[in-house]
């Protein structure tokens, strides 16, 4: 009777143990199932339009930056050289995002967008070559003349894409970047103009 006993009570452990091991091995597949979806969610998370506004707003604000860089050796305005400074201290890390992101999304951050984008998206305000060299040989109160329009008119164009993106971009984080482009870059214009009807003035 011991020995039946004993079998019967190691046949109910061994049968235990094998629906804990079962319980578990389901557990962890439903885990890992669960975080392969998110990452698969996280990823699928945007649209071509995301694709297109990070692939031309980047070179955009590289050019941007550029120009900022062209003020402390040509303009002797304190409120120019400051403005300047600000702008490549903001869109230097929105360059870094949208590069994260194209990573993220399979994209070479190095490659240009081909076309004219969706819904009219184009990488508008751009400066051209002529201006650009004609800036690198300005000084002082010409330089910040034609520095102000130069930049006025490419911020008009970056709201113009963010524009876009806002309104047909999918993912959460290129249409907030969007936003804060349109926010910060029109109270730079309403600065801008004041700046530049000063120096226009003076």
């Amino acid at each position: 009777m011991n020995t039946i006993r004993i079998r019967i009570t190691a046949a109910l452990a061994g049968a235990a143990a094998i629906v804990a091991l079962s319980s578990c091995s389901t557990a962890t597949k439903e885990d890992n199932s669960a975080q392969t979806s998110t990452v698969a969610g996280a990823q699928a998370a945007h649209d071509t339009d995301d694709v297109m506004f990070a692939q031309m707003m980047i070179p955009h604000h590289q050019q941007a930056v550029e120009l900022a860089t062209l003020v402390p050796d040509r303009s002797t305005n304190p409120a120019v050289v400051k403005l300047a400074g600000a702008i490549s201290a903001q869109q230097q890390p929105e360059i870094d995002t949208m590069r994260a992101a194209l990573k993220q999304w399979g994209v070479n951050p190095d490659e240009m967008a081909h076309g004219s984008g969706h819904a009219g998206m184009t990488m508008q305000g751009m400066v051209d070559d002529s201006t650009m060299i004609k800036l690198e040989a300005l000084k002082g109160p010409e330089f910040d003349a034609l520095w102000l329009k130069s930049m006025i008119s490419h911020h008009q164009g970056a709201i113009a894409m963010a524009d876009v993106e806002i309104k047909d971009g999918e993912n959460a984080e290129m249409v907030a970047l969007a936003k804060n482009i349109v926010s910060a870059q029109q109270a730079e214009i309403g600065q801008m103009n004041t700046m530049l009807a000063g120096v226009q003035g003076g």
